[in-house]
């Protein structure tokens, strides 16, 4: 099985119905090799029940951003992907409005990739969380 390869800003958009960055209403707005920027659009359903955005829909963001951007980078030959690792450190919060994430390449080798990305309250030009993650490239077994 070959690599999935590069994907524009439309095609991921058209993997994400029924999924859930479909559910949570991501949407990638800029993608080219190494660097993917995409936003959603705060509300009521995706904050905690203390009313600020859900720690886990800013990871959610980051994450595939980060995972849809990974695609476009995998070794010729490799099956896929898988994240092993992820971290965030979270700045700031939102109640409503739009956030946006920038997800940039560390590190893409034969057997990982490191992703970092910036998510940023896009009201207050504010970064709210920075978050990095590990995939793991997968194989095909001989």
């Amino acid at each position: 099985m070959a690599a999935t390869g590069f994907h524009t800003a439309d095609q991921l958009n058209d993997l994400l119905p029924g999924t859930l960055p479909g559910l949570l209403g991501i949407v990638i707005d800029d993608h080219e090799p190494g660097r993917l920027t995409a936003h959603l659009g705060v509300r009521p359903d995706l904050l905690a029940p203390n009313g600020y955005l859900h720690a886990a829909t800013v990871v959610a963001l980051a994450d595939t951003a980060c995972g849809l951007a990974t695609r476009a980078l995998l070794p010729d030959g490799s099956a896929g992907f898988t994240t092993i690792e992820l971290k965030s450190n979270f700045l700031g919060t939102a109640r409503e409005g739009r956030i946006g994430v920038v997800a940039t390449n560390a590190h893409a080798g034969r057997t990982t990739q490191v992703w970092d990305a910036v998510v940023t309250n896009e009201d207050t030009g504010k970064s709210m969380a920075l978050f990095r993650c590990t995939q793991s490239v997968l194989w095909p077994r001989s």
